[in-house]
Protein backbone atom coordinates (compact mmCIF):
# COMPACT_ATOMS: atom_id res chain seq x y z
CA UNK A 1 0.00 0.00 0.00
CA UNK A 2 1.38 3.40 -0.99
CA UNK A 3 2.13 5.81 1.84
CA UNK A 4 2.67 3.04 4.38
CA UNK A 5 6.23 4.28 4.95
CA UNK A 6 4.92 7.59 6.28
CA UNK A 7 2.74 5.95 8.93
CA UNK A 8 5.54 5.58 11.56
CA UNK A 9 6.64 9.18 10.94
CA UNK A 10 3.07 10.45 11.29
CA UNK A 11 2.58 8.39 14.46
CA UNK A 12 5.75 9.75 16.05
CA UNK A 13 4.90 13.34 15.18
CA UNK A 14 1.36 12.82 16.44
CA UNK A 15 2.54 11.59 19.83
CA UNK A 16 5.14 14.36 20.07
CA UNK A 17 2.56 17.01 19.20
CA UNK A 18 0.06 15.61 21.69
CA UNK A 19 2.59 15.69 24.54
CA UNK A 20 3.68 19.21 23.63
CA UNK A 21 0.07 20.44 23.42
CA UNK A 22 -0.66 18.99 26.88
CA UNK A 23 2.41 20.76 28.29
CA UNK A 24 1.46 24.08 26.64
CA UNK A 25 -2.11 23.83 27.92
CA UNK A 26 -0.88 22.91 31.42
CA UNK A 27 1.55 25.82 31.67
CA UNK A 28 -1.13 28.13 30.26
CA UNK A 29 -3.59 26.85 32.86
CA UNK A 30 -1.06 27.58 35.58
CA UNK A 31 -0.62 31.13 34.25
CA UNK A 32 -4.37 31.74 34.13
CA UNK A 33 -4.77 30.38 37.67
CA UNK A 34 -1.98 32.62 38.91
CA UNK A 35 -3.52 35.63 37.15
CA UNK A 36 -6.86 34.94 38.81
CA UNK A 37 -5.29 34.48 42.25
CA UNK A 38 -2.92 37.46 42.07
CA UNK A 39 -4.80 39.85 39.79
CA UNK A 40 -6.59 43.03 40.71
CA UNK A 41 -8.70 42.99 43.83
CA UNK A 42 -11.80 45.13 43.60
CA UNK A 43 -12.36 46.97 46.87
CA UNK A 44 -15.58 47.28 48.87
CA UNK A 45 -16.66 50.31 46.86
CA UNK A 46 -16.60 48.14 43.69
CA UNK A 47 -14.42 50.60 41.75
CA UNK A 48 -12.03 49.24 39.18
CA UNK A 49 -8.40 50.38 39.28
CA UNK A 50 -7.41 53.10 36.81
CA UNK A 51 -5.60 50.77 34.39
CA UNK A 52 -7.77 47.68 34.76
CA UNK A 53 -7.42 44.98 32.12
CA UNK A 54 -9.47 41.78 32.16
CA UNK A 55 -6.45 39.87 30.92
CA UNK A 56 -3.93 41.29 33.37
CA UNK A 57 -1.17 38.84 34.26
CA UNK A 58 1.11 39.63 37.22
CA UNK A 59 4.04 37.95 35.48
CA UNK A 60 5.40 38.75 32.05
CA UNK A 61 4.67 41.85 30.02
CA UNK A 62 1.79 43.50 28.14
CA UNK A 63 1.59 40.67 25.58
CA UNK A 64 1.38 37.90 28.19
CA UNK A 65 -2.39 37.93 28.58
CA UNK A 66 -3.09 37.50 24.89
CA UNK A 67 -0.28 34.99 24.51
CA UNK A 68 -1.46 32.76 27.36
CA UNK A 69 -5.10 32.77 26.29
CA UNK A 70 -4.33 31.86 22.69
CA UNK A 71 -1.72 29.31 23.78
CA UNK A 72 -4.28 27.50 25.94
CA UNK A 73 -6.79 27.48 23.07
CA UNK A 74 -4.11 26.22 20.67
CA UNK A 75 -3.06 23.52 23.14
CA UNK A 76 -6.60 22.24 23.60
CA UNK A 77 -7.38 22.23 19.88
CA UNK A 78 -4.00 20.60 19.20
CA UNK A 79 -4.86 17.86 21.67
CA UNK A 80 -8.21 17.35 19.96
CA UNK A 81 -6.47 17.14 16.59
CA UNK A 82 -4.27 14.40 18.01
CA UNK A 83 -7.38 12.39 18.86
CA UNK A 84 -8.68 12.74 15.30
CA UNK A 85 -5.21 11.95 14.00
CA UNK A 86 -5.08 8.81 16.13
CA UNK A 87 -8.28 7.61 14.48
CA UNK A 88 -6.78 8.30 11.05
CA UNK A 89 -3.53 6.49 11.87
CA UNK A 90 -5.48 3.53 13.19
CA UNK A 91 -7.50 3.13 9.99
CA UNK A 92 -4.98 4.80 7.59
CA UNK A 93 -7.26 5.20 4.57
CA UNK A 94 -8.56 8.04 2.44
CA UNK A 95 -11.91 8.08 4.21
CA UNK A 96 -10.40 9.18 7.52
CA UNK A 97 -7.93 11.66 6.02
CA UNK A 98 -10.24 14.71 5.55
CA UNK A 99 -11.29 14.93 9.20
CA UNK A 100 -7.75 14.43 10.51
CA UNK A 101 -6.27 16.88 8.03
CA UNK A 102 -8.86 19.60 8.58
CA UNK A 103 -8.60 19.61 12.37
CA UNK A 104 -4.79 19.42 12.11
CA UNK A 105 -4.76 22.50 9.88
CA UNK A 106 -7.08 24.38 12.25
CA UNK A 107 -4.83 23.47 15.17
CA UNK A 108 -1.77 24.55 13.20
CA UNK A 109 -3.26 27.96 12.42
CA UNK A 110 -4.08 28.50 16.10
CA UNK A 111 -0.57 27.38 17.03
CA UNK A 112 0.85 29.86 14.52
CA UNK A 113 -1.27 32.62 16.06
CA UNK A 114 -0.02 31.76 19.54
CA UNK A 115 3.54 31.53 18.19
CA UNK A 116 3.20 35.04 16.75
CA UNK A 117 2.11 36.31 20.14
CA UNK A 118 5.04 34.43 21.69
CA UNK A 119 7.39 36.28 19.35
CA UNK A 120 5.81 39.56 20.44
CA UNK A 121 6.26 38.60 24.06
CA UNK A 122 9.91 37.71 23.42
CA UNK A 123 10.39 41.12 21.79
CA UNK A 124 8.85 42.89 24.80
CA UNK A 125 11.10 41.03 27.26
CA UNK A 126 10.71 40.47 31.03
CA UNK A 127 9.07 37.08 31.43
CA UNK A 128 9.60 34.15 33.76
CA UNK A 129 10.98 30.68 33.01
CA UNK A 130 7.59 29.01 32.58
CA UNK A 131 6.51 31.53 29.98
CA UNK A 132 9.82 31.09 28.16
CA UNK A 133 9.22 27.32 28.20
CA UNK A 134 5.76 27.77 26.74
CA UNK A 135 7.15 30.09 24.04
CA UNK A 136 9.79 27.53 23.08
CA UNK A 137 7.27 24.71 22.97
CA UNK A 138 4.95 26.70 20.72
CA UNK A 139 7.74 27.59 18.32
CA UNK A 140 8.79 23.93 18.07
CA UNK A 141 5.16 22.80 17.92
CA UNK A 142 4.45 25.05 14.95
CA UNK A 143 7.13 23.20 12.96
CA UNK A 144 6.23 19.68 14.09
CA UNK A 145 2.52 20.24 13.46
CA UNK A 146 3.35 21.36 9.92
CA UNK A 147 5.50 18.26 9.39
CA UNK A 148 2.64 16.10 10.69
CA UNK A 149 0.26 17.70 8.17
CA UNK A 150 2.76 17.02 5.39
CA UNK A 151 3.16 13.40 6.55
CA UNK A 152 -0.55 12.61 6.49
CA UNK A 153 -1.04 14.42 3.18
CA UNK A 154 1.95 12.67 1.67
CA UNK A 155 0.10 9.42 2.17
CA UNK A 156 -2.97 10.69 0.32
CA UNK A 157 -2.16 8.39 -2.55
CA UNK A 158 -3.29 5.41 -0.47
CA UNK A 159 -6.30 3.46 -1.70
CA UNK A 160 -9.34 2.55 0.43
Amino acid sequence: MAGEGLKPLATGLLLLNFCMCVIVASIGGWAINRAIDHGFVIGPSLELPAHFSPIYFPMGNAATGFFVLFAVIAGVVGGASAIAGLNHIRSWNVNSLPSAASVAIIAWTLILLAMGLACKEIERGFRNARLRTMEAFLIILSATQFLYILAIHGASTIRP
